[in-house]
């Protein structure tokens, strides 16, 4: 690593202490793109890396709300504006305990390059808040959404930042959100995503990041001469992602045998189709957070307490959270024989882990621009809602298999002109940053 490229990484560190996965994302795109800079030194003189990871803005809020029992419950909110060389601001919004600063600028920072990728006009962003609708009522939910847009709105709309959903944000969350925006912006306009079908939503939005990721796979398959059929594939989480691939994985001929929560995963040697994956959402629906009632309902195996990577499966596809496949993970795939690793979450494997990957033979593609599926298909309805017009479901579907496609062949082609074939974290990191470099270069020091 060079001086100039440690030099960056050690004061975004002292700039940003106890935010590890910041660091980790930073890091790990930074050691890609060495080589660009030394071809093309016009970034290091204008500071494009300085400039690139230091949010345009960052916004915090309290969001105070009234719980059913009619107490004051305080939360609090943020929205990280990363960077809008390339377009408006893109990129969801996350409700769960978990949600730091530090976790968000992580997420925010990878979107800008997944949405770079995507070659749609969208720039990076990310927000969210600690507050947990796990447990909560529909009422408290709508109190608490309410809250939180009434401070968002003044900084969020289509032309400037549009949000979407992450976890602990789906249909329900949306249209509360959507709903305040309205009444305070008195305006029906396409300002978040993931919408109702019938007021501006977009066909297989909630499938289409496992959709996209599968699509993904599938390609990254062909480059061996192979594809899913017959493939046995493990599966991480239980959510829309993971719901996605297992249903897309399924129709390309693949059997997916394992699922996973909090609480363990669950081993299911006949694969997981039918009614099995109705099932999946179910167990969303009951918001318990947990994978042990599929194995109760279909006398599979349950692993309490372990993830899924120690089975042995042609492909793994890890689609719960970040940093849920380690090094001792990486080692015992790569051990089990297993060919294509292909990230449905956001940053799900550890450095240690990529590590692993990066000195194997295995295919291992980052989820900013394997799992680009789900705000591809957010652009999607972006333009669905500018035009005042829906597309069918084969009609976006076509266009998410297109995009991926070419996303693929990008990564794949960028990492063969930088002399690294195969390495398709490096494809995807040089050629994410290379769009939004060059349009930070011709719009100046802003």
């Amino acid at each position: 690593m060079s001086e100039y490229i440690e030099k960056i990484i050690s004061e975004v560190k002292a700039k940003n202490p106890s935010e590890p996965e910041f660091h980790q994302a930073v890091e790990e795109v930074l050691e890609s793109l060495e080589i660009v800079l030394e071809r093309h030194p016009e970034y290091r003189s204008a500071k494009i890396l300085e400039r690139m990871i230091e949010p345009e803005r960052v916004i915090t809020f309290r969001v105070p709300w009234v719980d059913d029992q009619g107490e004051v419950q305080v939360n609090r909110g943020y929205r990280i504006e990363m960077n809008s060389a390339i377009g408006p601001y893109k990129g969801g919004l996350r409700f769960h305990p978990s949600v730091t600063l530090g976790i968000l600028k992580f997420l925010a920072f990878e979107q800008v390059f997944k949405n770079s990728l995507t070659t749609l006009p969208m720039g990076g962003g990310k927000g969210g808040s600690d507050f947990d609708p796990k447990g909560k009522s529909d009422n408290e939910v709508m109190r608490f959404c309410q809250s939180f847009m009434s401070e968002l709105f003044r900084h969020i709309g289509p032309n400037t930042d549009v949000p979407a959903g992450d976890i602990g944000v789906g249909a329900r969350e949306i249209g509360y959100l959507f709903g305040q925006y309205k009444r305070l912006r008195n305006e029906f306009t396409g300002v978040l995503t993931g919408k109702g079908l019938n007021w501006g939503g977009s066909l297989i939005r909630p499938e289409a990041t496992g959709f996209g990721a599968v699509y993904f796979a599938q390609e990254m398959l062909k480059t061996r001469g192979t594809d899913f059929e017959g493939k046995t594939v493990a599966v991480s989480g239980f959510g829309n992602v993971a719901w996605g691939a297992v249903m897309k994985i399924n129709e390309l001929g693949g059997k997916v045998v394992t699922l996973s929560g909090p609480d363990g995963f669950i081993y299911d040697k006949d694969g997981i189709s039918g009614e099995k994956i109705d099932y999946m959402l179910k167990l969303r629906a009951s918001a318990q957070d947990i994978v042990e009632p599929y194995a109760k309902e279909f006398k599979v195996e349950f692993h309490p307490g372990k993830r899924p990577w120690g089975v042995k499966v042609d492909v793994a596809m890890p689609c719960a959270t970040q940093n849920e496949l380690d090094g001792n993970d990486a080692k015992e795939l790569v051990k089990n024989g297993c060919m294509c690793v292909c990230e449905g979450a956001n940053m799900p494997t550890t450095i240690e882990g990529y590590k692993v990957f990066d000195s194997s033979k295995i295919l291992y593609a980052p989820g900013k621009a394997a799992n680009a599926g789900g705000v591809a298909t957010s652009g999607l309805e972006m333009t669905q809602n500018s035009m005042r017009l829906p597309w069918l479901r084969d009609e976006v579907d076509a266009k998410l298999q297109q995009i991926m496609k070419n996303i693929h062949d990008t990564c794949v082609q960028t990492a063969e002109r930088f002399g690294k074939p195969e390495k398709y974290v490096v494809g995807a990191n040089i050629a994410g940053f290379l769009k939004v470099a060059d349009a930070m270069l011709d719009q100046g020091v802003v």
